[in-house]
């Protein structure tokens, strides 16, 4: 079995080479938006055009990094979604509910105390982690049938 993963939200910490680092020997294929901040926000103007208008400019480059963000999700087996504290990830509440209304399996990671702001999320998730070492011991089950230790 091999599995397409395809990894979601939060650009400001380690824990996308947490997870393939710590599944590297898995054969598992790994996916995930441009994580570049500047590349991300200036995808659309940088390819269709330079935009005056500051909202127009966000949403060429939203629209852009959609086609290849609904792309991952459509071609996944399983979406992990990281929910970080510092800064609040509309962009990964919506590609949770993407993935779980297409029927991904989907892990949704995040800190403790955010349990009861992302419970309607966490209620569409198989699986809420709250590190990335989880993650990685999920997918090596899911994989493997191995327990972790």
């Amino acid at each position: 079995m091999t599995l397409n993963v395809y990894l979601s939200g939060e650009i400001h910490t380690d824990w996308r080479e947490r997870i393939t680092d710590g599944a590297a020997d898995l054969g598992i294929t790994f996916n995930a938006p441009v994580t570049d901040h500047g590349a991300s926000d200036d995808c659309g103007v940088a390819i269709l055009g330079a935009e005056d208008n500051p909202f127009w400019h966000d949403h060429k480059g939203a629209k852009v990094n959609a086609i290849r963000t609904r792309m991952g999700i459509e071609q996944a087996d399983v979406v992990v979604v990281r929910f970080g504290d510092k800064y609040k990830q509309w962009n990964a509440a919506f590609d949770a509910g993407y993935a779980a209304a297409l029927g991904k399996s989907l892990i949704v990671l995040h800190a403790p105390d955010l349990r009861h702001a992302l419970k309607e999320v966490d209620g569409a998730a198989l699986a809420v982690a709250e590190t990335p070492e989880q993650v990685v011991q999920v997918l090596r089950y899911v994989l493997t049938g191995a327990l972790p230790g």
